[in-house]
């Protein structure tokens, strides 16, 4: 059944929270100004366990206790509403929404408020994320206190109110099957995009362009749209780690990098690519574009279960220094240099990130003082990068180079997958951008 991955991943979450209570809502829908919205989007926590695209919408899961041995999940969503469905579309409403997601109750979203209190009282834990959607935590709180207002007549609060994100995140890292399958069709749509914008690429022509071709192929290929907004950056702005303007012309002896994905099924791709505007490596830039792919190469070699999350991103740093010292950016040694951090100027992020439903997908990095060791199942992303702006020490000849190489990756059970394919070796990329 289609619902079935959603029904078993509360059926998991409600083994965690025992005998106790978890709200989850949607987000809200967003004015962008005046009387539009900007295009619907779901809550990721929301839409991990219930598969539903609508807003105004809240999941509360109640585990088995004493009086009612049995857990249930429950859906509060809008009501169908003809005059409405004309102008905005289809609702399930309460009526439906059961047998298409899998949810045992479901009620009115307006009866949410009142029905709370009963849902709430006699519950051993609250499990919420209080911050998360400022209107949901007026209603919860207001709830506790009239369960609390009622403790003569023998109803109790909730004694422990814990943070949902916890148990959620944990479960968000390992990606099931159903995941791993939408994300590798998000990949390869992602990646055909790319390969769009090389094969488009000409000089003189503006960033905002390919950009144009990178959505044109996502929608095409039935991606809901970017993932986050994409980066167009060339020349100089590659330099720019959150270049978004995209609004330059490419230069004809510029590397242009693209830091772009798509979401499908509320899952994000996130690929970067750098390439020659002309189609063609050549002097430095192919000397410093090959560093970064070495880089990338020792990271993704690095990555395997058991290991530390922070193992590839050293592995990288090591190729990464080494490559500043080829260049004559740094003098020293490889240890000193990372030691004392003065490679900063030239790459200063993190190596890769967790990616899933979010393009920074949840999850934590350490665990107390210790990084997290990788398992299989986990989805990560691997983006080494070269970042030279001008300055006193850096040779005029390297100025305004900018190069990151991103893939996605799954930890598999004796190594990783690296699952974006879009070209990547300089030969690769040539071939794509040959314009006989």
């Amino acid at each position: 059944m289609k619902h079935e991955p959603y029904s078993t991943r509360r059926s998991a979450l409600l083994e965690q929270i025992g005998d106790g209570v978890a709200i989850i809502p949607t987000a809200p829908e967003r004015v962008r100004n005046r009387d539009s919205h900007h295009p619907y989007r779901f809550d990721s926590y929301f839409w991990y366990l219930s598969g539903f695209p609508e807003p105004e919408a809240i999941i509360v899961l109640l585990g088995g206790n004493d009086s009612q041995p049995v857990s249930r999940s429950i859906i509060f969503c809008r009501e169908r509403n003809e005059e409405r469905e004309v102008w905005d579309g289809f609702r399930y409403g309460p009526e439906a929404v059961c047998d298409a997601f899998g949810f045992d109750e479901a009620y009115a979203f307006a009866e949410f408020e009142h029905r709370l209190p009963d849902l709430i009282a006699s519950r051993s834990r609250l499990w919420y994320a209080f911050g998360h959607e400022a209107a949901v935590d007026t209603e919860v709180i207001s709830a506790l206190n009239t369960v609390r207002a009622q403790s003569r007549a023998g109803k109790r609060a909730p004694g422990e109110i814990r943070d949902l994100r916890e148990p959620l995140d944990r479960m968000r890292l390992i990606k099931d099957a159903h995941e791993t399958d939408i994300m590798r069709r998000a990949a390869a749509i992602a990646a055909a995009g790319h390969a769009r914008a090389m094969r488009t690429c000409r000089p003189g022509m503006a960033e905002y362009e390919l950009e144009a071709e990178l959505g044109y192929e996502f929608r095409k290929r039935g991606a809901d749209g970017h993932a986050y907004s994409p980066i167009v950056a060339g020349g100089h702005n590659a330099c720019i780690l959150h270049y978004i303007e995209n609004n330059r012309l490419l230069s004809e002896h510029a590397l242009v990098l693209i830091d772009a994905g798509c979401e499908l099924e509320g899952y994000a791709s996130d690929i970067t690519r750098t390439f020659p505007v002309s189609g063609r490596f050549s002097g430095v830039t192919r000397d410093a574009y090959e560093i970064v792919l070495a880089a990338q190469t020792a990271a993704i070699a690095a990555i395997k279960p058991g290991v530390p999350f922070i193992a590839y991103h050293d592995a990288a740093l090591r190729v990464l220094v080494q490559g500043m010292i080829d260049l004559q950016l740094l003098a020293g040694s490889v240890d000193g240099i990372i030691e004392s951090e003065t490679y900063k100027p030239f790459y200063m992020h993190r190596t890769g990130h967790w990616l899933g439903l979010d393009v920074h997908d949840a999850g934590e990095y350490k665990s107390g003082d210790d990084w997290v060791v990788l398992q299989a199942g986990m989805a990560l992303t691997v983006e080494p990068g070269l970042y030279i702006r001008p300055g006193a020490t850096v040779p005029e000849h390297l100025h305004g180079i900018g190069i990151r190489i991103e893939d996605d990756v799954f930890v598999t059970t004796d190594g990783c997958e690296v699952y974006t394919s879009a070209p990547k070796s300089i030969a690769e990329i040539e071939e794509v951008m040959r314009r006989d």
